[in-house]
């Protein structure tokens, strides 16, 4: 799995960050997402992908290796 974020599509929600905060955080000053593991370990695949799901500004994408 690669994990790829969209900054200008983020609108700061942060939900991916409360379902998988070893994968992604926010920045401090607008609350835009980073990415801190663009290739998650298999067990966290799920999540991630559940982050992707809820991201209201769709800015987060999964591509499957």
């Amino acid at each position: 799995m690669k994990v790829i974020v969209d900054e200008d599509r983020c609108c700061g929600a942060g939900q991916c960050v409360l379902l998988a905060p070893e994968v992604f955080d926010q920045r401090e000053e607008d609350g835009i997402v980073v990415l801190l593991n663009a290739e998650p370990d298999e067990g966290r695949h799920a999540v991630v992908r559940e982050a992707a799901a809820v991201c209201p500004g769709a800015a987060i994408e999964i591509q499957e290796a």
